[in-house]
């Protein structure tokens, strides 16, 4: 079970739990490679709040960049991430042992012209994990992969509003917020009810298994 699918329905799932994982900034570092790839182009990320726009400033400038040249930024980014984007701390080694008991699919908010690529950079980890690349609300996604099945699941992403898009879809999901970027991480909101921090992938992955464990006592 590996490759792009373009839909839940290309995604071949087995009897067991059932784990979807974003993928920047949780899979993969995105926050620090991104400041690399925009002091390489002039700028620089000034974090003062939890969002990119209005945080990006060219790098002898004192005004933040409008948010079309974000997004012109970011796109250009995504075209050239394999240069840029490395493993997020022990996700490699964490995904591999959950993948001895659970189907995993990553689930990332990127458009999906730029899959091809994000396949080599996962294939080139070791993550070889289905992925689907949707700029969809992540709650209907997830709920058309997991479908009516039994069994249990578990989602993991940074970012406040795809959990609780799954926490409406999903409210049997395990919801865990985990974000890479240390700086970021401590200007993120509360995450809100029925979610929960994990500082890293090593407790992440213990919240994971003790949640896929809880569901066969």
């Amino acid at each position: 079970m590996t490759g792009i699918a373009s839909s839940a329905e290309d995604i071949s799932l087995g009897d067991r739990p059932l784990l979807i994982c974003d993928i920047d900034e949780v899979a993969l570092e995105f926050v620090t490679p991104f400041m690399a790839f925009l002091i390489s182009r002039g700028h620089e990320l000034r974090p003062v709040s939890f969002r990119l726009t209005g945080n990006i400033f060219p790098l002898e400038g004192d005004r933040a960049v409008e948010q079309a040249q974000v997004s012109a930024l970011l796109e250009e980014f995504f075209a050239e991430q394999d240069r840029w984007q490395h493993a997020a701390e022990a996700a490699v080694e964490t995904l591999h042992d959950l993948s001895a008991i659970a189907d995993i699919v990553f689930l990332t908010a990127m458009p999906p012209r730029h899959r091809a690529i994000r396949r080599r950079v996962l294939d080139t980890l070791a993550m070889p994990y289905p992925m689907i690349a949707s700029e969809q609300p992540k709650g209907p996604a997830a709920l058309a992969i997991h479908g009516e099945r039994d069994q249990p699941v578990a989602f993991v992403d940074d970012i406040f509003r795809n959990l609780h898009s799954v926490r409406d879809h999903l409210p049997q999901a395990l919801l865990v917020n985990l974000m890479a970027h240390e700086g970021f991480r401590a200007l993120a909101p509360d995450p809100g009810d029925g979610v929960v921090t994990a500082q890293g992938w090593p407790e992440a992955g213990r919240l994971i298994r003790r949640h896929f464990s809880s569901a066969d006592d």
